[in-house]
């Protein structure tokens, strides 16, 4: 449990809340909530605190992905709720993190902890998994990316093993508990940190190909041949050359 200020800076937390974080009283205290959250949290959760701040509910509960450390990120629900004093006009807030079962067994190392915002998936790949999260069928899938139905599945197939899920449904929800997936829009996005950039391994093979190009260009021209000796042929005369003069 933390307490929050109007501006949602943490002013307190239990001992709990900093350990979910990996964070001691001194670095979590003054910074932002979402600092310690998933970067797409502020568009879902804004609407909900400012609810709160003007009365309009007392309290909300919420899906979000926290990140443990700047690098795991873990997964679970957020309550928020107001608290509201004489003294002040505008209202305070307590918010309760509970993680998921699967996450709190990875923060307590009982399980291997999830990959963290490493680059992970190709662009193909992010492609595949923003359909499968938004319920393309594989046949719809294929004619939009220009594959097989077999080279869907394929690339389906290396991003269940990858995360460790057993079917499609499972795969979502688990990219989902990674951070993978941006939360409260939709259809549902890759954040560009988990994709594999492909522009630099592109940009290494032009510059390959340069030198062999300007060593081409640089070649040095074929001599060009000597002028073949006039052969005699027998009964015939000749005209001797002349030397040509220089022009005076």
């Amino acid at each position: 449990m933390a307490s929050l200020d109007e501006s949602l800076a943490i002013m307190a937390a239990d001992a709990e809340f900093f350990r979910l974080f990996d964070q001691d009283s001194a670095e979590a205290c003054g910074r932002s909530l979402y600092s310690l959250l998933h970067p797409s949290s502020p568009g879902l959760l804004n609407r909900h605190f400012a609810r709160l701040a003007e009365g309009q509910r007392a309290r909300f509960v919420e899906r979000m992905v926290g990140i443990r450390g700047e690098e795991v990120p873990f997964s679970g629900e957020l309550t928020g709720i107001a608290v509201r004093s004489d003294s002040s006009p505008a209202p305070s807030f307590v918010v309760v993190v509970r993680p998921d079962d699967d996450s709190a067994a990875s923060l307590t190392g009982q399980e291997d902890a999830p990959a963290g915002r490493r680059q992970l998936l190709s662009r193909l790949d992010a492609q595949i998994l923003e359909g499968v999260a938004s319920g393309a069928s594989t046949v719809q899938l294929a004619t939009r990316l220009y594959l097989s139905r077999q080279g869907v599945e394929y690339h389906v197939g290396l991003m269940l093993r990858r995360l460790k899920a057993p079917n499609r449904a499972a795969l979502v929800a688990r990219a989902h508990s990674m951070g993978i997936l941006t939360i409260g829009s939709w259809p549902p996005r890759v954040l560009p940190e988990f994709v594999k950039d492909a522009d630099n391994r592109r940009g290494r093979g032009r510059r390959t190909e340069t030198p062999r190009r300007r060593s081409a260009a640089t070649r040095p021209e074929a001599t060009a041949p000597a002028p073949r000796a006039r052969t005699a042929v027998p009964g015939v005369r000749t005209a001797p050359v002349m030397p040509k003069s220089r022009a005076s």
